[in-house]
């Protein structure tokens, strides 16, 4: 009886997708497999997307030398595409094959001569990337880890002290962001950064509060601390 029910509601289900006026969005019956919660963790997965390709397009045109040390040819839409597709590509020949925050180093070591963008922006993606445990649209029996999604906010925080006090030996920074002067204060980058973090921060909260979990919270300055697993 109950699965007559449930297919009852998934034909109704159907039928009232196939009704609906074009102009409205579309019920995908997969979303019949997601909970409120899933669909809020979807919610935060594209909001990181879009603040990612923000992050790495002004990253980009604050650093047009950075694109020029890749491939012949290649372009930011290029760069994206390798940053954020579906499915998302996660070895680099030109980053040694690593992926999320082994990419880091690369990005402020001066022996380095590639793309020190595209490594910074492939360490931030594939972070919460693997945060979200590597998927892009989560269902009522996938699970999530509050942990990981805290500690992903932590090391964001890192990373962007990291991009703005990082040097190389004469003093100029390795990867262009946010500057002050006299006529001018540009900290766009680091209201980018706290839309991320708070991002990662709510999701944590979300979760944790989902499942009963605790979330164990780490208090250390930013310039001395580790990168937290993810």
């Amino acid at each position: 009886m109950k699965l007559v029910s449930f297919a009852s509601f998934l034909l109704c289900a159907a039928l009232l997708a196939g009704c609906a006026p074009l102009q409205n969005k579309e019920l995908r019956l997969q979303n019949l497999a997601k909970s409120e919660v899933d669909m809020i963790i979807d919610q935060h997965i594209e909001a990181g997307r879009r603040l990612s390709r923000e992050l790495a397009i002004k990253l980009y045109k604050r650093n047009p030398r950075e694109l020029a040390k890749a491939a012949p040819g290649t372009t930011i839409e290029r760069r994206l595409e390798q940053l954020l597709g579906k499915p998302r590509p996660i070895r680099h020949a030109e980053l040694n094959n690593l992926y999320a925050l082994d990419t880091l180093p690369l990005a402020f070591d001066e022996e380095f001569k590639g793309d020190r963008v595209f490594a910074l922006m492939v360490a931030i993606t594939g972070m919460l990337h693997s945060s979200y445990n590597y998927r892009d649209e989560f269902f009522i029996l996938d699970e999530i880890d509050q942990q990981k999604l805290y500690n992903s906010a932590r090391n964001l925080e890192k990373i962007a002290w990291m991009l703005h006090n990082q040097k190389s030996a004469d003093g100029t920074p390795m990867i262009l962001s946010d500057s002050i002067s006299d006529d001018l204060v540009n900290l766009s980058y680091e209201r980018i950064f706290g839309k991320l973090i708070a991002t990662q921060d709510m999701m944590a909260e979300i979760v944790a509060t989902s499942t009963d979990r605790s979330i164990n919270r780490i208090v250390q300055g930013v310039a001395t601390a580790p990168f937290l697993p993810i």
